[in-house]
């Protein structure tokens, strides 16, 4: 073999090796300054604990023991069958007044958020031929309940008719009979609900925080300066800085998807596997926006705000996680779609609640792979080995 092919063939492995020595050599520092830096260790696995427990304690989309103030003119046997639905249900904290006048000053003050008016002439008119009326005065500052209470007084006034009709051993007659199927979330649990796109702002928070005060943490500190003058790529420079953080967020996902399950018992119908595909896809994505943000500013503090306003603010209100995107005007519908936060919210939900509906899982994964493969690519064409 002539003298330049064989050191061709000799330099090649070496040039492998030295490679492989100059990337091991920077994720090792960065796994020691993740040690050395309590507040990343904090962000990835403390912040997800607290974030859990405030929304899955502290934060309910349902309506349970609603205050309520209860008129009776005319107390009868009727009535206090009635009432006694209310007082038996869960949805209601029934608050007996005497007269409508103080049933509205209760109502103003919100003492109460719903006033039930049971009319003197009650027990009569109810054996007549059209019924009788119950007059229901809802507080409709908040939309959402005002509309959850009315239908549950529903709901008592129909269980209290179907009873009447039993004891006098007839059928109750409807004009539609309503047969109610939930799928999904039988137990209708906002919990189990918001649990999972919880994960989703936690993911988030932990890719784009963290990494978005790597690069500005390096050009702070003048590091990034002693950095260029070393034999290290940038490329080499980028996927040490990912990989330590790509496995701390899994971490951190890891250990929202325990608590989830085990500690409010969210069902995980869906393949784990998926899960973890599904949370890499979306942990590159956010990783590559934070190393983006942190690229462009060079500044921590102004790097964690920008992260903040343009990553988890938007997530938290355009992702589906607590707002209904279809309710949304369509404009904001389509803002929706350039954020990763919505598809890793729908992929998640699907998961953890319908199981493996590929019809869901797989544009919601395309979608983040674009968008991790756009981020990263942005990234590394804006970190250049030359100072500016």
């Amino acid at each position: 073999m002539p003298p330049e092919e064989s050191t061709n063939v000799s330099s090649a492995p070496s040039a492998a090796h030295a490679r492989r020595r100059r990337l091991s050599g920077l994720i090792r520092k960065e796994f020691i300054q993740i040690l050395r830096d309590p507040s990343s260790i904090a962000i990835a696995f403390l912040l997800p604990v607290v974030l859990l427990l405030i929304f899955g304690y502290g934060v309910s989309l349902d309506a349970e023991h609603v205050p309520v103030a209860v008129v009776v003119e005319e107390p009868s046997a009727d009535t206090a069958s009635l009432v006694s639905g209310f007082q038996g249900s869960r949805y209601f904290e029934p608050m007996m007044l005497r007269d409508v006048e103080s049933a509205e000053k209760a109502l103003m003050s919100r003492q109460v958020l719903a006033i039930i008016h049971l009319r003197a002439n009650f027990s009569r008119q109810f054996r007549q031929p059209n019924g009788a009326p119950v007059q229901v005065i809802v507080n409709g500052t908040d939309s959402n309940t005002g509309r959850l209470v009315l239908g549950y007084v529903q709901g008592v006034w129909r269980n209290w008719l179907e009873r009447q009709a039993i004891a006098r051993g007839q059928a109750l007659v409807m004009p539609l009979e309503v047969q109610q199927r939930v799928w999904f979330n039988s137990r209708l649990s906002s919990r189990d609900f918001l649990v999972p796109g919880l994960i989703a702002i936690i993911m988030t928070l932990i890719g784009a925080l963290l990494t978005a005060l790597v690069m500005a943490r390096e050009w702070e500190r003048g590091t990034m300066e002693a950095l260029m003058v070393t034999p290290v790529t940038m490329s080499e420079v980028l996927v040490g800085k990912l990989v330590p953080y790509f496995i701390l967020g899994l971490g951190g996902m890891a250990l929202s998807v325990v608590m989830g399950i085990w500690l409010f018992g969210v069902p995980l119908r869906g393949s784990v596997w998926l899960l973890l595909i599904g949370a890499s896809l979306f942990l590159l994505a956010a990783l590559g926006m934070g190393l983006l943000i942190s690229t462009i500013t060079k500044n921590q503090f102004v790097a964690g705000q920008v992260a903040i306003i343009t990553t988890f603010l938007p997530a938290f209100i355009l992702s589906g996680f607590i707002f209904d995107i279809a309710s949304m005007p369509p404009i904001v519908q389509g803002i929706t779609h350039l954020l990763p936060a919505r598809y890793f919210v729908a992929l998640l939900q699907t998961l953890f609640l319908a199981g493996n509906v590929w019809s869901v899982i797989l544009p919601n994964a395309l979608a983040l792979a674009a968008f991790a493969a756009f981020f990263l690519g942005a990234s590394r064409r804006k970190l250049r080995k030359r100072l500016e």
